[in-house]
């Protein structure tokens, strides 16, 4: 008896967290987390559960990195709401400029990026050492 009320409350779930409609879409544009699962029981009489999530995909994220000893700056800035992402990162090149590249991508137009340079290229003599 419990195994039965175990097996239809598994798949009640499953079929109340399975979103309604094509697109996973509320009225106002917005997709919903939703998950789904499946039961099989085996021959032997052991069962086994498999569980998919899905969650509408945000975040956003930033770091920056300075260190005068490697000369290594550079920053990143970035923001993801479903499938649209947007961002900006720069970095210092070796000779001297510094890359700013601003970018955007979604599921209709895909990636994008605005590739501009500031500054003026310094030519860069390597330092010789001397192994005594």
């Amino acid at each position: 008896m419990s195994l039965k009320v175990f097996l239809v409350l598994a798949i009640f779930a499953a079929v109340s967290a399975r979103p309604q409609g094509h697109g996973h879409d509320d009225h106002h544009g917005h997709e919903h987390a939703y998950s789904s699962q499946s039961i099989k029981q085996h021959h032997d009489g052991h069962l086994t559960k498999h569980v998919e999530y899905y969650g509408h995909p945000k975040y956003e994220f930033a770091y920056e990195v300075k260190d005068p000893h490697t000369h290594d700056m550079k920053h990143q800035h970035e923001h993801r709401d479903g499938d649209v992402v947007k961002g900006e990162y720069a970095l210092h090149q070796p000779d001297g400029t510094v890359r700013i590249v601003k970018y955007h991508a979604d599921k209709k137009t895909g990636f994008h990026a605005d590739v501009k340079y500031e500054g003026h290229s310094k030519h860069i003599v390597p330092e010789h050492h001397h192994h005594h």
